[in-house]
C-alpha cells in the first residue's frame, strides 16, 4: 500500500491558541479531533523563531548553523540535502501547495554551472519541492507576485493591478470605503475578498485538486496556510467571530523592563511591539488573529472530512504544526525573532493511520520534540533511508508507535539579529549576532554572543518573567546550560558526503600498503591477521 503524507503548517500560529492546547474560548473542533485522531507534542520546539531558517531547518531535518540559512532570504545554499532530495532517493516526491519563503541560490547555481531554469535549478532554487501552487503571502505592489492566486482572482472577476492586494488585503471600513489591510485600526474590518476565495479557501482547494490527481507515486503534501499571518485581515464572518472577552490577559511584568537584556530591550521598543500598547489595539488584534485560526480550522475540516470519505486517510500521515509563534504583546513584545515560548514554542500533531499506532491515538506527548524531527519521521513513515550522517533530527514514529526509545535531553534553537535595528543599536558587527537556546524542560537558557546570558526556569516562573542570567546562586546551573550549548555546536553533521557505515566498516591503511610506525615484518603479519579476524 502506498504511504502518503499530508504535512499542514500555518504561519505565525502560537502553540496555545487551540482549543486543544487549553485556549479557553477559541474554536477549533477540527485540528482538535486530529489530536484525538492521533498524538499531540506539548513540548516542540522550532530551530529558529522566524520565517525563514525555521523553515529550512524544517524542510531540511538540520539546524541553521548546518545549512547556512539564518534569516529571512538567505537561499538555502546548493547541496543541501532537503525532504524533496530523501524522497526522490526512493521515488517519492515532496510537493508544494502554499508558503515556504525559499530563495534560491543562484549564485551557487551559476558557480557550479546549473541553469536556474532548468529542471535541477527549479528543484533547489524551491528548496526540494514540486511546485503545485506557490503563495508566500506577502505580495504587496513592489513585491514578488503570487504564482497562480492573483490569476485565480481575476478569472473570479476581483480585477486590478494587484488583485491580492486590492481585495484579499484590503478591507471594507463601516462607510464602505476600502481601507488598507496593513492598518492595524482595520482589524475588525472584513476582508473584501470573500471568504471562499480567501487565501485560506484557495490553498485548500489546490491542495484537494492535487490529492485527486495525485497518481500511484507516493507524495507528501506540504500545505503551508500563510495565515494567521500579518496582514490581519479575515473575511466575513470571522473578522467578528470573537471580541475583547475572548482575548486572554496579556503576560508581561514592569520587572522584565527593569531588568531587561539589551537585545529584548530593543526589540520592546520598535513598532510592531509598541502596536499592543496602543488602548484597545491588542484586543482588536487578537480578536481577528483568532478569526483567521478558526477559519483555518473549518477548511481542515472539509479537507480531512474529504480524505475520510474517499478512503485516502487510511494511508495518510497528518501532520499539523506552525513554523513559530507570535508574542502578541506579551513581554512586551509583537512579532516573534526570539526565544520565549509564545515565540519559539508552536503546535505539533502527528495523526499515524497505521494499526502499530492505535495505542497512542489521543495521547498528549510530553518528549521535547523538535522541527528538524519532521523529515526523518515522513522519511521513515513512507519507507525511506534515514541518513544519519546529514539528519539531525530523529524520527517521532517509536513515540508514535509507543515504543519505549532513548530521547534527547535538550532542544535548541537559533536566532541571529544582525539584519535587525538591534544590531546598530547595539554597535555590533554582523558576525557578532548569534543567540543560541537551549532548553531542557526546565531551564531555558539563552547564550548571546559578547553579551550575558539569560535564564529562566519555568518550573518555578512558567510565564517566563523573570531573567536569572546574572542572579547570584545560579552560576552551575548557567555553566551547565552553557556546557549544553558547546556540546551541542561541536555536534553538528557536516560530513554530509560520507555515511557513517563507510567510515565503521573502512579498513586500516595499513592493508593498502601505507605501513606508518611498522617495526618489522612480524608485527606487520599480526596486525593483517587481526583484521582478517575481525572480519569473521
Amino acid at each position: 500500500m502506498t504511504k502518503n503524507v499530508l504535512f499542514i503548517m500555518c504561519d505565525q500560529l502560537r502553540f496555545d491558541y487551540l482549543g486543544c492546547a487549553g485556549h479557553p474560548t477559541i474554536r477549533t473542533p477540527n485540528i482538535d479531533a486530529l489530536a484525538k485522531r492521533g498524538v499531540r507534542f506539548s513540548r516542540s520546539y522550532v530551530q529558529s523563531p522566524i520565517c525563514g531558517p525555521s523553515r529550512m531547518s524544517t524542510y531540511t531535518g538540520r539546524y541553521p548553523r548546518s545549512h547556512g540559512s539564518d534569516y529571512n532570504n538567505v537561499p538555502l545554499r546548493v547541496g543541501e540535502w532537503t525532504l524533496g532530495d530523501h524522497l526522490n532517493s526512493f521515488g517519492a516526491k515532496a510537493v508544494l501547495c502554499g508558503k515556504t519563503h525559499a530563495r534560491a541560490d543562484i549564485e551557487g547555481m551559476v558557480r557550479l554551472g546549473i541553469d536556474p531554469k532548468s529542471e535541477k535549478g527549479k528543484h533547489i532554487a524551491e528548496a526540494g519541492f514540486e511546485v503545485w501552487d506557490r503563495l508566500d503571502g506577502l505580495h504587496p505592489s513592489k513585491g514578488k507576485k503570487p504564482s497562480h492566486y492573483n490569476d485565480y482572482l481575476r478569472s473570479k472577476g476581483f480585477e486590478g493591478e494587484n488583485p491580492w492586494e486590492e481585495w484579499a488585503a484590503s478591507v471594507v471600513d463601516h462607510d464602505g470605503s476600502i481601507k488598507n489591510g496593513w492598518l492595524n485600526q482595520y482589524a475588525d474590518r472584513p476582508a473584501r475578498i470573500p471568504e471562499e476565495h480567501s487565501e485560506t479557501a484557495y490553498s485548500t482547494n489546490r491542495a484537494m485538486s492535487f490529492i485527486e490527481q495525485a497518481g500511484d507515486t507516493p507524495w507528501c503534501l506540504h500545505l503551508s496556510y500563510i495565515k494567521p499571518h500579518w496582514p490581519i485581515v479575515a473575511p466575513t464572518p470571522y473578522h467578528n467571530m470573537y471580541g475583547p472577552q475572548d482575548v486572554i490577559p496579556v503576560v508581561r511584568s514592569d520587572e522584565e523592563q527593569d531588568h531587561e537584556h539589551p537585545v529584548y530591550k530593543t526589540k520592546r521598543s520598535v513598532r510592531f511591539s509598541t502596536v499592543y500598547n496602543r488602548p484597545g489595539a491588542r484586543e482588536k488584534m487578537i480578536a481577528t488573529y483568532m478569526g483567521l485560526i478558526t477559519q483555518i480550522d473549518d477548511h481542515i475540516g472539509r479537507l480531512t472530512k474529504w480524505l475520510d470519505e474517499t478512503g485516502r486517510a487510511e494511508d495518510t500521515m497528518i501532520i499539523f504544526t506552525s513554523d513559530h509563534g507570535d508574542y502578541l504583546g506579551d513581554h512586551w513584545m509583537g512579532e516573534k525573532q526570539y526565544f520565549h515560548d509564545p515565540s519559539v514554542k508552536v503546535p505539533l500533531i502527528v495523526v499515524d493511520p497505521s494499526p502499530e499506532a492505535n495505542e497512542t491515538r489521543g495521547t498528549v506527548d510530553d518528549h521535547l520534540s523538535e522541527a528538524i524531527d519532521l523529515v526523518p519521521t515522513i522519511i521513515e513513515y513512507m519507507g525511506g533511508e534515514l541518513r544519519g550522517n546529514i539528519l539531525e533530527g530523529r524520527s517521532l514514529l517509536p513515540l508514535l508507535r509507543g515504543q519505549k526509545t532513548p530521547w534527547r535531553e535538550c532542544v535548541f534553537a537559533e536566532a541571529d539579529y544582525s539584519r535587525s535595528a538591534t544590531r546598530e543599536a547595539l554597535g555590533r558587527t554582523p558576525q557578532e549576532c548569534k543567540m543560541v537556546m537551549a532548553f531542557d524542560g526546565r531551564w531555558k537558557y539563552i547564550h548571546t554572543q559578547d553579551l550575558p546570558p539569560m535564564l529562566f526556569d519555568l518550573k518555578e516562573d512558567p510565564d517566563e518573567l523573570i531573567d536569572l542570567g546574572q542572579r547570584n546562586g545560579y552560576e552551575q546551573i548557567r555553566a551547565s546550560m552553557d556546557a549544553k550549548v558547546r556540546d551541542w555546536a561541536v555536534g553538528s553533521k557536516m560530513r554530509i558526503t560520507q555515511a557513517d557505515a563507510f567510515i565503521t566498516a573502512e579498513e586500516p591503511e595499513f592493508t593498502e600498503g601505507i605501513l606508518i610506525g611498522f617495526w618489522d615484518e612480524p608485527e606487520l603479519e599480526q596486525a593483517l591477521q587481526e583484521v582478517a579476524i575481525s572480519k569473521t
